[in-house]
């Protein structure tokens, strides 16, 4: 790995959203600390050191016209954007009882739409000339439903379903597309409750992954483009086997 002393001057810069927490937050410092620049987007106010490389982006996923003047107000005299990471995400639980038009729109408005606004934005700005890569995080709840879990289940497997079809889109900018489907993960989120207590015992590896190894995998598929587009990952400790 290479460290910022190292490697003082960027060459790349990557998009990642959801930067301030979780594996977003991960991903973007195993960037950082591999010598690129980071655009760490969220909606809050960034949480990362300055010294990291990392260029913070106050935005909404949601407003794809405002996150667009972001994008390129941060890009503006930084190295060209070569990766996109959308890690940004919510999972509140729904049920056919619970759920109604107000949750229904807020889930699948940042976990669908946002998805595709960042990806629409980070396309253009990676063009054909280099290529590039597009990582979407999808969940392991698009293949092995939970309980309570109807409306970010759902619109997890839109995510998988338009990671095949933008991996045909993009194919002749040079940009591949893939998805990471992580299962359980040891975030702020998922300790909430005691949830990731009860879940591990019917984990198969019987622990839960930590955002680190989410964030590898982030790092595997974008840093370098490779002969893999349009597949989702699950990282899942066995929970779900194809």
């Amino acid at each position: 790995m290479q460290t910022n002393e190292q490697n003082s001057t960027p060459l790349k810069s990557v998009l990642i959203t959801g930067a301030n927490s979780g594996m977003g937050r991960a991903t973007a410092l195993r960037f950082a600390a591999e010598g690129w620049h980071v655009l760490a987007v969220d909606i809050a106010k960034s949480v990362h050191p300055v010294e990291r490389n990392i260029t913070p982006v106050v935005a909404d996923i949601v407003d794809e016209a405002a996150l667009g003047r972001a994008i390129e107000q941060a890009l503006a005299g930084k190295p060209r954007l070569a990766a996109v990471i959308n890690a940004a995400g919510i999972f509140p639980t729904s049920s056919l009882e619970s759920f109604d038009v107000e949750l229904y729109g807020r889930i699948f408005d940042i976990n669908v739409l946002g998805s595709l606004n960042v990806a629409r934005i980070g396309a253009k700005h990676i063009g054909p000339e280099h290529g590039g890569a597009i990582v979407f995080f999808a969940s392991v709840d698009a293949f092995a439903v939970s309980r309570n879990q109807l409306l970010y289940s759902a619109s997890k497997a839109a995510v998988v379903s338009f990671t095949r079809s933008l991996a045909i889109e993009l194919a002749e900018s040079r940009i591949t597309v893939n998805a990471i489907a992580p299962g359980w993960v040891d975030t702020e989120g998922t300790r909430c409750g005691g949830r990731i207590e009860v879940a591990i015992p019917g984990i198969p590896l019987r622990r839960a992954a930590s955002v680190d190894e989410i964030a590898a995998w982030a790092w595997n598929l974008a840093h370098e483009p490779s002969y893999i587009t349009g597949e989702t990952i699950c990282v899942a400790g066995g929970v779900f086997m194809r």
